[in-house]
C-alpha cells in the first residue's frame, strides 16, 4: 500500500446552494495537491493525509456516489485498512455532512473538527488552534464564494500556527457541474503550489491570475463599444501587430493572451479585457 507522510492541515467543504465541493490544503511536503484533495460535483469531497492512503480519494467518491454518507465512508475506508492508525481523513458528502478521522498513531498535534458543510483536520500541527481556526473561519464566512472561504481557511490556519515543521506546498480544488472552462468542465479551479517558501501567498497570486482569465464580469458592467472606443481598440491592436477587421483582430489577440472566455463579439467589451489591452499597448 502507498505510504506518503503528508503531515498537513486541510479542509474539505461544500456550498450546497452553489452546487460546489472542494478541498484546500497546505503542508511541509512536496506537491501536496497530488495526494490530498479529491472532489466530484453532487458527490462529495475527500482529503486524505498523514501516512496518506491515496486510494481513499477515488474509493471514497465511489462510495458516496453509491449513496453512503460521510460517516459511513470514513467507517468503510478505515475499517478495511490495516494502516488506519496512521491515517487522517476528511469527508464531506452530497448533503453537506462532514466526517473526520484521525488514527491514534498520527503524530501530534493531530485531530479534526466537523460542522455543516465542512471537515477540518491536521497533523504535526503546532496546536489544536490550527484546526479551530479553520472551523471558525468557515463557519463565519457563510455567504462568500466557496473558493474564497477555503483560501481564508488556509490563511487562518497558518496564522494560528499551522504545520509545526513549516510550509512548502499548497493546493486548492473546487468543482461544480459544468462550472469550469467553457462550461464543459466540472473543475471550477484547481491550483497547486508544489514547492515554495510562502505557498499560501503564491496560491493567492495564482488565484488572482485565474480570476483575471476565467472569471466572469456581469454583463451589465461591460462597456458599449462606440466609435471612439472602437478606434482606440483598432489603434492598440495595431500597435501589437493585430491588423485587419476589428472583431477578427480582437479575437486573435484575446486568444493569444488567454482571455477568449471574456470576449463575445465587439459590440461590448469586458472592462477586464480592456484594461489588459491598455496595459500591454
Amino acid at each position: 500500500m502507498a505510504r506518503a507522510l503528508v503531515s498537513t492541515y486541510s479542509v474539505a467543504a461544500c456550498d450546497l446552494e452553489a452546487g460546489q465541493w472542494g478541498v484546500a490544503t497546505q503542508s511541509k511536503f512536496l506537491a501536496v495537491g497530488s495526494v490530498v484533495p479529491w472532489a466530484e460535483p453532487h458527490v462529495g469531497a475527500v482529503a486524505t493525509q498523514a501516512y496518506a492512503n491515496p486510494r481513499y480519494g477515488p474509493e471514497g467518491l465511489t462510495l458516496m456516489r453509491e449513496g453512503f454518507s460521510a460517516e459511513e465512508v470514513v467507517e468503510r475506508l478505515t475499517s478495511a485498512d490495516e494502516g488506519r492508525s496512521h491515517r487522517q481523513l476528511g469527508v464531506v458528502d452530497s448533503a453537506g455532512r462532514g466526517a473526520s478521522f484521525t488514527g491514534e498513531e498520527c503524530l501530534e498535534w493531530a485531530g479534526g473538527k466537523t460542522g455543516p458543510g465542512y471537515a477540518a483536520q491536521g497533523n504535526i500541527l503546532v496546536s489544536s488552534d490550527t484546526v479551530d481556526a479553520i472551523a471558525n473561519t468557515f463557519e463565519r464566512s457563510e455567504g462568500k464564494p466557496l473558493v474564497e472561504r477555503l483560501l481564508d481557511c488556509l490563511d487562518a490556519a497558518q496564522a494560528a500556527g499551522g504545520d509545526r515543521r513549516g510550509q512548502q506546498s499548497a493546493a486548492l480544488l473546487v468543482v461544480e457541474r459544468d462550472g469550469g472552462y467553457a462550461k464543459l468542465s466540472d473543475t471550477v479551479v484547481e491550483l497547486r503550489v508544489e514547492d515554495h517558501e510562502l505557498p499560501l501567498e503564491e496560491l493567492r497570486r495564482l488565484y488572482g491570475l485565474h480570476e483575471a482569465i476565467f472569471s466572469e464580469t456581469p454583463r451589465e458592467q461591460w462597456l458599449t463599444v462606440d466609435d471612439a472606443l472602437a478606434a482606440e481598440l483598432r489603434e492598440r491592436l495595431a500597435k501589437l501587430g493585430y491588423d485587419g477587421e476589428l472583431e477578427h483582430a480582437f479575437n486573435r489577440w484575446a486568444g493569444n493572451v488567454n482571455l477568449e472566455e471574456r470576449v463575445d463579439g465587439v459590440e461590448q467589451v469586458d472592462p477586464v479585457v480592456l484594461e489588459e489591452l491598455r496595459e500591454v499597448s
